[in-house]
Parts: structure tokens; C-alpha cells; sequence
């Protein structure tokens, strides 16, 4: 889950300021977490509130989004969002937005099957991002983590989403000149996912979420959640993004780290 996050501090400086190259520096002071690591956390804790069979995901994932939605209220969020994060009875609003796989990353990391990753994914994300898209980029982000996570090598995962998901049949390098911002999950996670499959290392994968482009930090907190389930997360990464956390987020990040970390 903090690959989620890492992606997300990294991307934050890019998302309207595109860099179309894997060359810049990682962090520097303008770095900040946006609405992408809020509600990564606020899945978390979600589960970490949750009965121990997931029967009130649903509920626990609808009162911790609002909670911490309300608590950084100036993280970036969009306007659907921030109107069903101020209602008193919030409803889905059928949006395939990219924001539905961009917070989901617990999920793949606490799943023991396949399907309870589907089942406990569509459970945190049908609570706003009801549209079938929305679900399935969810779904597939969730996917990859899990898959990553449990030993599949990278043609493997590539071979399932492929499949069952999306087709993943470009390269990032066809892509990066043309790519632009596109807030959709389905224009968003097969792009994000084969930032993956193309890395060779954790730093690698986060320089290749940014270098093409568009919503950058959405993009690569995706990436950044899978290739954190396949590599690990290099200590010197782990210390420096830690550092742009607040004392709040960094004991939500930490508490789901010591119950759900192998």
C-alpha cells in the first residue's frame, strides 16, 4: 500500500506539469500527498475497522472515506466526490473516474483468493464508483496486486489482466508522445499496469508511470501499489516519502503494516 502512496508524493509535482521523460528527481520540496494517498488510507482503515469477515466493508469503507475526505478537505478531490463526501446520506454516482483504483491497493494486499479480492473490491468501490468500469479498473488494480503479491511472474500477470480485463497489447514507448490526461479508469489502469510490466525495479516502475504523461500521480499511485506487491519497497524510498506524511497518516499507514504485512 505504500507504493500507492509513493507514486502518488512522486506524480503530485507532474499531474498538471507533464514530464515526458523516466529522468527527474524523485522527490524534491514539491512533493506533497494529494486526495490519491487520503483515500489509499482511508481504505486501510476501513478494513482495519471491519468485522473480521468483511461483512461491513461497505459501511466501514463510506464512514472512513468521509472522514478523512472531510479531515483533508483541500487534497484534491473531484466534484462528485467532494458532493457525496459532504452529504448525510451518500449514494453512488455511477462514475468510472480513475479515483475508484487509485485508493484500492489495500485490498489486493489483504485478499487470500482471487474472488475475495473481486468480492472485497467491488465491496469499497460500489459505495461511489458504481459504473462497470469503475469496478473494473478497481477490480483489475486490485487483481495485479494480489497476483504480484503471491509469486505470479510478469507475463503471467500480463497473460490474466490481459484476459479477464483489458487488453494490454501496446508498449509505453507507442504511447508517451500522443498519451494525455485521461481521468477514466479504462483510460487510466491499462495505461498505469503496463507501467508495471515494463519495469525492472520498484524506482523503475514509478519512472515509468510518470514519463507518459497525464494524470501522473493517479497514474503512478496505481502503478506504484503493484509494483510495491512485486518488488518491495527500497528502504531509502520507504524514509523519504514517510517524510511528507503527517503524524495521522503515518500511523494509519503503519498500524495496516503491522496487521496485514507478511
Amino acid at each position: 500500500m505504500l507504493g500507492a502512496i509513493i507514486g502518488d508524493i512522486v506524480g503530485s509535482r507532474f499531474e498538471f506539469r507533464n514530464n515526458k521523460s523516466k529522468e527527474f528527481e524523485l522527490f524534491n520540496n514539491k512533493c506533497t500527498f494529494t486526495d490519491d494517498t487520503v483515500m489509499t488510507l482511508a481504505i486501510s482503515k476501513s478494513v482495519l475497522n471491519a468485522k473480521e469477515d468483511y461483512s461491513d466493508l461497505s459501511y466501514q469503507s463510506v464512514k472512513s472515506m468521509q472522514e478523512m475526505a472531510r479531515k483533508y478537505s483541500r487534497a484534491g478531490y473531484g466534484m462528485r466526490f467532494i458532493q457525496w463526501m459532504l452529504s448525510s446520506n451518500p449514494k453512488p454516482y455511477n462514475s468510472f473516474g480513475n479515483g475508484a483504483a487509485m485508493r484500492v491497493s489495500a485490498i489486493g494486499f489483504i485478499a487470500n483468493t482471487i474472488d475475495e479480492t473481486i468480492d472485497l473490491s467491488r465491496k469499497v468501490t460500489e459505495v461511489t464508483h458504481n459504473h462497470p468500469e469503475g469496478i473494473k479498473g478497481a477490480e483489475a488494480t486490485s487483481v495485479s496486486i494480489f497476483l504480484a503479491k503471491n509469486g505470479y511472474k510478469i507475463n503471467e500477470i500480463r497473460d490474466y489482466i490481459d484476459k479477464h480485463y483489458y487488453k494490454l497489447d501496446f508498449k509505453l514507448d507507442d504511447i508517451r508522445e500522443s498519451y494525455k490526461t485521461d481521468v477514466t479508469c479504462q483510460g487510466t489502469v491499462p495505461q498505469a499496469i503496463t507501467a508495471f510490466l515494463e519495469s525492472t525495479d520498484f524506482e523503475d516502475a514509478i519512472r515509468n508511470a510518470i514519463s507518459i504523461g497525464g494524470d501522473s500521480d493517479t497514474i503512478a499511485a496505481i502503478t506504484g501499489g503493484i509494483a510495491e506487491a512485486y518488488y518491495g519497497v527500497p528502504v531509502e524510498i520507504r524514509e523519504n516519502a514517510l517524510k511528507y506524511l503527517d503524524e495521522n497518516l503515518k500511523s494509519i499507514l503503519l498500524e495496516f503494516e503491522n496487521n496485514f504485512s507478511d
